[in-house]
């Protein structure tokens, strides 16, 4: 059932959608010309590698810039894309071909996979959402390992009442712009592996 759901909804957003991302597509094109999406392997459902499919917020890493941090190279239409959430959209196309679910743990970086402990990769036992738990209860205003045992309840205790719960409260953040960023950064500190339970 849930995949049937994560079928048609992907499917509608990205059709209801599409003048918004073809129009969002265009602007960064005009302003800060190609590649329009930013395309980065993830580790999905079981660890099996997808490449993850956002709209482009970040100059392109090269020559003088390349080693910039990543706030330093993020544009100025990239902050509003970010603010809004709309850099994520193109994930429903992701959704749409099974490398993710509409709820579930946000996928991270393939070099964090080594550094979990046993109970932080059970989340990787369902596939990755396009929003979770973690993103409802805090986003980047909470620590990894608060996170993590999120995403881990979350395995626990999935069920179709409490993505719709999830969804309704992701649009209200998105609507408030609540809890984008870190401490006052646009990005969340790289995860080091250090915490309680490694």
């Amino acid at each position: 059932m849930k995949r049937a759901i994560d079928i048609l909804a992907s499917l509608a957003g990205l059709v209801a959608l599409s003048p918004l991302l073809l129009a969002v597509a265009a602007a960064i094109l005009i302003t800060d010309g190609r590649p329009v999406f930013f395309r980065q392997p993830r580790p999905g459902l079981r660890g099996r590698i997808f490449r993850i499919v956002k709209f482009r917020t970040m100059t392109v890493a090269t020559g003088a810039g390349a080693d910039s941090s990543d706030t330093a190279r993020i544009t100025r239409l990239g902050r509003i894309l970010r603010a809004t959430s709309i850099d994520e959209l193109p994930e429903l196309w992701n959704v749409l071909v099974g490398d993710m679910s509409l709820v579930g743990p946000r996928p991270l970086l393939t070099s964090y996979l080594p550094l979990y402990s046993p109970t932080q990769a059970r989340r990787h036992e369902v596939r990755p959402g396009l929003t979770g738990l973690a993103q409802v209860r805090g986003r980047n205003a909470i620590s990894w390992n608060e996170k993590f045992a999120l995403d881990v309840w979350y395995v626990d205790n999935q069920s179709l009442r409490l993505d719709f719960e999830i969804l309704a409260a992701t649009v209200g953040l998105v609507l408030r712009r609540s809890n984008v960023d870190a401490s006052g950064e646009q990005t969340m500190p790289v995860f080091t592996g250090d915490g309680p339970d490694q």
